[in-house]
């Protein structure tokens, strides 16, 4: 099976067809699409209806899946609609009817449409997330894409050299009170206590630089809450304008694979009235950006 890509941003992101994800992938492919990865950091699978247990399954190809027993998000893997293995990203509730815009869980995911990094408040961030469309809102709910290696490379020498080796902390915390969503339980503001990582990162393959922002950042190791969170949001604003953007359009049964270690992303509004099935799967990450500290 030979694998056809598509450019579709001017520095990352592409299409690839001409292969089945719902098929045994062989060695070649795993080889080919790692490589794609590497490359272009975002991948848009098109027309690749899947069950959770193909998505799951291609998913290992790909590495060592992400536990989800492992502090997330306050909905329990009890209250899923969904089996092991597999998160649900969709609007609706265990019964499969659409989540109350006043419910706690609505409010937790609002935060997704911050600028962030899958895993980044883990001590080991995560590697790949893959996400699969089942049911597309009519209108919105785009994700959009930020290249981090792009933005590294368009800063001045200066702030290279300032950002080289600044450590953040990162929490849930620091997001959903970004949004105003305080209501966290003694339990997950423990569950989510901060965890270190490195502000640039170097990518294992390719050995390019790239920024390790997001909305989960909230402090800098050495400077005031204040000014770190200015700065941030400086380098946030600058790593997320249009030259390093790509905004995905979903239809039902895209399959995109995103790189943590090298891209942001977001997701933007929709209908709340209307379904978004949208369901993930992650790819472990094996090395951790420094050292954390008990």
């Amino acid at each position: 099976m030979s694998l056809t890509l598509r450019t579709l941003h001017p520095v990352f992101a592409a299409e690839v067809t001409g292969i089945d994800l719902a098929r045994p992938i062989t060695p070649e492919d795993i080889i080919a699409i790692e490589a794609a990865m590497d490359e272009h950091a975002v991948l848009v699978f098109p027309n690749q209806p899947l069950t959770d247990q193909q998505q799951i399954d291609f998913t290992r190809n790909l590495g060592e899946p992400e536990g989800y027993n492992t502090p997330g998000h306050i909905r329990r893997q009890a209250e899923s609609r969904l089996g092991a293995g597999i998160a649900d990203f969709s609007n609706l509730d265990k019964s499969g009817a659409l989540i109350s815009p006043h419910d706690r869980v609505w409010f937790f995911k609002l935060g997704d449409r911050l600028w962030h990094s899958d895993s980044s408040f883990r001590p080991i961030p995560a590697k790949y997330s893959l996400l699969s469309g089942r049911v597309i809102p009519s209108w919105g709910a785009n994700t959009e894409f930020a290249d981090m290696r792009a933005a590294h490379d368009a800063l001045d020498d200066r702030t290279k050299a300032e950002v080289e080796d600044l450590v953040c902390e990162h929490s849930l915390i620091f997001s959903r009170e970004a949004i105003g969503f305080t209501d966290l339980t003694p339990e997950e503001r423990a569950a989510f206590r901060p965890v270190r990582q490195r502000l640039v990162r170097t990518h294992p393959v390719t050995g390019r630089k790239s920024l390790f922002l997001s909305s989960h950042a909230g402090t800098i190791l050495g400077w005031t809450i204040p000014e770190a969170r200015m700065f941030l949001r400086d380098l946030t604003e600058f790593a997320t304008r249009e030259r390093f953007v790509y905004s995905h359009e979903w239809r039902v049964n895209d399959l995109v694979i995103w790189d943590n270690r090298t891209t942001m992303h977001r997701a933007r509004r929709f209908d709340h009235h209307e379904v978004r099935d949208v369901r993930r799967t992650t790819v472990a990450g094996d090395v951790a950006t420094i050292e954390q500290v008990e």
